[in-house]
């Protein structure tokens, strides 16, 4: 079925698909493209209209990406964001220069003049800005309709044409009435029709797989995380006794997790067979410290597992892996964006591997795929279930692996999240989890000098892992915490909480 889309044209930003995601929650049918091929897009798909994402270039700079001009002339409407702003301002004739104060995070918008942007929409309100230049001059016929402190222009239209631009960031959840602008734009200025559903999702993503897998069978990377074991059930439905789910312990799970893992998806029909490689993957750590280096050796590992369990399997061709778009663009799966790090299911795989590779999910975010989960008929408990990362406690020990540490991690990590869920706070919360932390610290036990080792807590609320803010938990949570885990885990002599947010930090510390 052909849908007519809304474009976000890719200009290398890690928001990028966070723009298109917000398209679809509003009930549009939406597409990424790239800049440079945007004028062959626009005629092949004639798109409700086109929103240009961020970036990290500057348009006057001698390399920066801007598309063919004659875009402008398709009477096609235009939403720029951040830089893309100032890629409209800057090909229509206005000039576009480097600011003297630069704006990162919050800032108060104020509207000057009312348009069908801002309907429903109050005279102030905060969003986010990310940005070091500014449109100094508009081009001809566009007129501002909001600033900042330190932009002029924070809001600019050609409403005759229907161009707009923001220097804010509606798409992510830091600017109030985000969600607004956007469905304002899609909806008010460029007349479009609801025409995507998640259950659409299902039903097409079925039918690709079953052209893609042909007559093969498919082997499936399954963790027990929410997004190997909705993308496992989507692959069941389509091709049933044809896929081969293979858990894999590879040693760095959280306490008890092999035997709840194995309960919860035997319960759900799957087809599963256990590993235990947790010897090979901890011979293979011996020794490593660096994150990156981690992280490598681990998908490295995986894949050479499988591919070994795959020789039993015949007709086995696809490799299934829960693949999230976040850990597409931290991976620099996108043209243009910077690598943050690599995520062992996107990085460090063979060259040549034996298996290709399935990812359903490469384009969707957490909770995208915790609706298709429940549409899909699996137990919330299980949706409900914090990400944890493909490396397991591997990138949560800073500095080398050892099973001494991962014992005291495991029980650390454990007391936290018994007492998130004792005290109603483990459903409000995106992810925590304890890391232990390469040093040792000064203390007094039974008036007795130590010098143990320190856990750091981490708790973030978010709703895509995109960005997110530490959870505000009451102190008297935080001291009851602290003092289980100094007191039942042998060897651990301090407790931090992590009050970092995203950006600049990430959510996981490796």
């Amino acid at each position: 079925m052909k849908r007519r889309p809304v474009l976000v044209v890719n200009f290398g930003s890690q928001y990028v698909q966070l723009i298109a995601r917000r398209i679809r929650e509003l009930g549009v049918y939406s597409e990424i493209v790239h800049w440079d091929t945007l004028l062959e897009e626009i005629r092949g798909k004639e798109p409700y209209g086109l929103i240009f994402s961020g970036g990290p270039a500057s348009v006057y700079s001698e390399d920066a990406p801007l598309p063919d001009p004659n875009i402008y002339d398709l009477g096609v409407p235009i939403l720029g964001i951040c830089y893309g702003l100032q890629v409209i301002a800057y090909q229509l004739g206005g000039k576009v220069e480097k600011s003297d104060h630069q704006e990162y995070g919050r800032a108060r918008l104020r509207v000057i003049k009312r348009d069908t942007i801002f309907e429903g929409i109050p005279d102030e309100f905060d969003v986010w800005m990310s940005h070091a230049d500014k449109v100094s001059d508009l081009p001809e016929g566009f007129e501002t309709l909001a600033i900042s402190d330190n932009s002029p222009h924070a809001v600019i239209a050609s409403s005759d044409r229907r161009f707009y631009g923001f220097q804010f960031h509606p798409e992510v959840v830091h600017t109030a009435y985000g969600k607004e602008l956007l469905a304002n734009f899609v909806y008010g200025v460029c007349g479009a029709h609801r025409n995507w559903e998640m259950g659409d999702f299902i039903e097409e993503k079925v039918k690709e797989i079953r052209e893609t897998v042909g007559d093969a069978h498919v082997i499936a990377a399954l963790s027990g995380g929410v997004d190997s074991t909705v993308a496992s059930v989507l692959v069941h439905r389509a091709i049933g006794d044809r896929l081969h789910c293979f858990f894999i312990d590879h040693g760095l799970l959280r306490l008890g997790e092999r035997e709840e893992v194995e309960k919860n998806l035997r319960a759900l029909g799957l087809p599963l067979k256990v590993v235990d490689a947790s010897d090979l993957f901890l011979e293979r750590l011996k020794g490593v410290e660096d994150p990156e280096e981690k992280r490598k050796i681990i998908g490295n590992t995986f894949i050479k597992v499988f591919e070994r369990e795959a020789r039993n399997v015949e007709g086995a061709e696809f490799l299934l892996q829960g693949t999230l778009y976040p850990d597409v663009v931290e991976s620099a799966g996108i043209k243009g964006s910077a690598k943050i790090k690599t995520h062992h299911n996107v990085g460090g795989l063979p060259e040549k591997m034996h298996l290709k590779l399935l990812e359903p999910f490469r384009e969707l975010f957490k909770d995208e795929v915790r609706e298709i989960g429940k549409l899909l008929g699996i137990p919330t408990d299980i949706l409900g279930r914090h990400p944890f990362p493909g490396p397991g406690l591997a990138i949560r020990i800073l500095g080398e692996v050892n099973r001494e540490d991962l014992e005291v991690l495991r029980k650390a990590d454990s007391i936290f999240i018994e007492e998130l869920k004792r005290n109603g706070f483990y459903d409000r919360i995106w992810q925590a989890f304890a890391v232990l932390l390469p040093i040792r610290s000064v203390g007094v036990m039974g008036d007795v000098r130590t010098y143990e080792k320190v856990i750091a807590l981490r708790a973030v609320e978010s709703t895509d892992g995109m960005t997110a803010d530490w959870y505000r938990f009451p102190y008297d949570f935080l001291d009851h915490v602290m003092r289980r885990i100094i007191n039942e885990v042998r060897g651990v002599g301090r407790v931090v909480y992590d009050v970092s947010s995203k950006p600049p930090s990430t959510i996981e510390w490796e």
